[in-house]
């Protein structure tokens, strides 16, 4: 077993490094960074004094690697940077400190505020919205999938066969069009729901509260395309399961339908299953974009794409960053909870 995690590991690392390269090529070339920090009002000395304050004035292999100093979380400071930058975590040495510390993602150039401040305020809705979603999906989606398997070819099955393809087939910006539209507004009065909202809104008399309808629409639209996946798989593993022989030795020995589905066909059933549920879950951290913007959601999908109107860059990088890192620790788990229905799975690994 611990082979298997640390190859996993192994894997998500060199996953989490080509995403920093990717990251930090890829938004290298856009704009001038002393501008975008300044706007078009700086005077030249001003900007110089920025741009070497960026280390904009350094070669690109060099930017390259002060960048990776700044995410990793094991890199060397000078006791200027670690004060200059506020940086959290534990640091051995003299002027120069080994630093094990969480990843600096650097400052957004509209807010002046430390990028991952920004992220951390907007991570709790994104996390909220993501785990509705999959609740939703996962209670649901195994529900209809154990119901089409044991109604085969009744008026159940094809039902939800049918809504399980439609449900893959629309993109979850188009649904969200929809709901919007119609539940938030058509028929708001008839749902009490909104097109737009937080998890959080100010009330002028008890200030801040609680507001979960406002998730209802966000998780549905969010959590349609893995619920109808999981529908899907779920069927199709309870299909396969129900045919074995130890499920007609259940039987014969004269244990009840509910207990042979529950305990043996439905646990059986679930690898592929629990494999989509983590995995969904990662892509809906991540997929969460237009989902957030739609419904006006404070989220890091929300956060990302206003930077990416202002080209406030540092964050939309320290987004793209830490989207990743939970894409690589969800599927991480996946893979160990993958292994733990499946000790053959520990071996082959």
């Amino acid at each position: 077993m611990l082979s298997y995690l640390s190859k996993k590991i192994g894997y998500g690392v060199l996953v989490l490094i080509g995403v920093v390269v990717v990251v930090f090529f890829l938004f290298q070339g856009f704009g001038d960074p002393a501008r975008l920090v300044l706007g078009q009002t700086g005077d030249s000395a001003t900007i110089q004094h920025i741009r070497k304050e960026l280390a904009l004035d350094q070669p690109t292999w060099k930017q390259f690697l002060y960048y990776v100093n700044d995410v990793s979380p094991i890199a060397i400071h000078s006791k200027a940077e670690i004060e200059e930058k506020k940086l959290k975590g534990f640091f051995i040495g003299g002027e120069k400190k080994l630093a094990i510390k969480a990843p600096y993602l650097r400052r957004s150039y509209q807010t002046k505020k430390d990028v991952g401040t920004v992220l951390y305020e907007a991570l709790p809705g994104t996390l909220i919205l993501a785990l509705a979603a999959m609740l939703f999906a996962t209670v649901v989606g195994i529900a209809l999938g154990v119901l089409a398997a044991v109604k085969q070819n009744t008026w159940m099955d094809t039902s939800a066969v049918f809504a399980s393809v439609l449900g893959i087939s629309a993109p979850s910006f188009f649904m969200g069009i929809l709901l919007a539209y119609f539940f938030g507004f058509v028929w708001s009065n008839v749902t009490g729901l909104q097109m737009t909202g937080s998890l959080f809104y100010m009330d002028p008399f008890l200030g801040r509260q609680l507001s979960l309808k406002s998730l209802v629409l966000p998780a549905l639209t969010l959590g349609i395309r893995p619920l109808a996946i999981i529908t899907q798989l779920t069927r199709s593993a309870m299909l396969d399961v129900l045919d074995q022989d130890y499920i007609r030795t259940a039987y014969a020995k004269g244990l009840s339908k509910r207990v042979v589905l529950l305990r043996h066909a439905l646990r059986n059933a679930l690898n592929p299953v629990v494999t989509a549920i983590t995995g969904w879950f990662a892509e809906l951290l991540a997929g969460a974009f237009f989902v957030e913007y739609i419904f006006g959601w404070k989220g890091i999908g929300k956060v990302t794409v206003d930077a990416l109107e202002k080209l406030d860059f540092p964050v939309v990088m320290g987004s793209v960053l830490l989207t990743a890192t939970f894409f690589v620790l969800v599927n991480l788990l996946a893979d160990l909870l993958y292994g733990w229905i499946d000790p053959r799975v520990r071996l082959n690994g």
